[in-house]
């Protein structure tokens, strides 16, 4: 019988991914041209981990869902305006970073340490969700490195569906090559769980959901911690945008058969 589970979703803000990013090299090291005037939104993959764990909390009596963010206090708050209507959560913020270039294992070491700090915290009973891959941090390392500075070793990634079995097991669909999935079995919890697209929508917007979360979130994010990464060693040669490539060729009079035998010979060539 599945018992009440403690979720804890982590995911940052991102720059709303419909802008123009340019990338540059600034006084302080990389980022992005005009940051601060980007908007914000949720981290997309760590959206769908959210609503994940909103829907399993509202199938299983008792369960608790937390969102614990990295990122720039103002940023959180105008995100938050639009996320707490969409499922209920309690927040847990640390004010700094959320850019692509800050290091993956500093970051899950603040990660690590706010989710330990939440007093009510019983990692027997411990899911850790989030993001497969990240808008920003696209190593996909940080998630990784969380649940191993937490302990968790029973780490499922790429997942599309989560299903609690009768006896409180945990059946997970993960992706894997060539467009197929894997079926894994867990135990119970603690378990950390980085989702890919899942299979719910995202949830309309609820007021009376928003009016709730908010009484926590803004003394959450008052209460917001300083989180200074560092990155001490890391440097980075070059930051620019990918370079596109386009070769065209004008060919007047050619067959279809010899224009399919060429993108054959193409297409074997590795080309």
């Amino acid at each position: 019988m599945s018992c009440a589970y403690q979720i804890v979703v982590c995911g940052s803000v991102v720059p709303d991914p419909l802008q123009t990013l340019e990338p540059l090299n600034g006084p302080s090291g990389p980022g992005l041209r005009n940051e601060g005037l980007l908007p914000a939104v949720l981290d997309p993959w760590a959206s769908h981990a959210l609503y994940e764990a909103a829907n399993l909390a509202r199938k299983t009596p008792s369960s608790k869902v937390w969102l614990v963010s990295l990122g720039p206090r103002a940023k959180l708050q105008q995100v938050m305006m639009t996320v707490a209507q969409k499922a209920p959560f309690e927040l847990l913020a640390l004010d700094g970073s959320a850019g692509g270039f800050t290091d993956s294992a500093e970051t899950a070491a603040l990660l690590a340490d706010a989710i330990r700090s939440i007093p009510t915290l019983d990692q027997s009973r411990l899911l850790l969700f989030g993001g497969w891959e990240s808008a920003s941090r696209g190593a996909g390392a940080t998630l990784q490195m969380l649940g191993e500075q937490l302990g968790i070793t029973d780490q499922f990634q790429g997942v599309d569906e989560l299903t609690v079995n009768p006896d409180g097991s945990l059946e997970i669909l993960e992706r894997v090559e060539g467009g197929k999935h894997q079926v894994s079995c867990c135990a119970g919890p603690p378990a950390l769980l980085g989702w890919a697209t899942g299979n719910l929508p995202e949830p309309r917007n609820n007021p009376q959901v928003g009016m709730l979360n908010m009484r926590t979130v803004m003394p959450a994010l008052q209460r917001a911690k300083p989180a200074r990464l560092a990155s001490d060693g890391l440097t980075y040669s070059i930051v620019s945008l990918p370079k596109q490539s386009r070769e065209t060729r004008i060919v007047k009079d050619k067959t279809p058969d010899d224009i399919a035998r060429e993108i054959v010979d193409w297409l074997r060539n590795g080309k």
